[in-house]
């Protein structure tokens, strides 16, 4: 691999949903009773919690999507 090469496959289809995805996380976290860095830092935090709030946050993704197809088809 190069110089300069990023080999990071995170890229999201919708730049414009970052927002959203960042208010999510920080919405399941408050849920989940997980505090979040205000440094934005995760470093610090258990691997099980950043698990949780991920889980959680995918959990509720597929819902919005179900929910979505099911609004088309009706």
């Amino acid at each position: 691999m190069g110089a300069g090469q990023n080999r990071n496959s995170n890229t999201l289809v919708v730049p414009q949903a970052n927002a959203a995805l960042d208010q999510l996380k920080y919405e399941v976290a408050q849920e989940l009773g997980i505090s979040i860095p205000q440094d934005g830092y995760m470093g610090n935090m258990a691997t099980r919690d950043a698990g949780a709030i991920g889980g959680n946050i995918t959990r509720r993704l597929v819902q919005i999507a179900e929910q979505s197809l099911a609004g088309q088809f009706k």
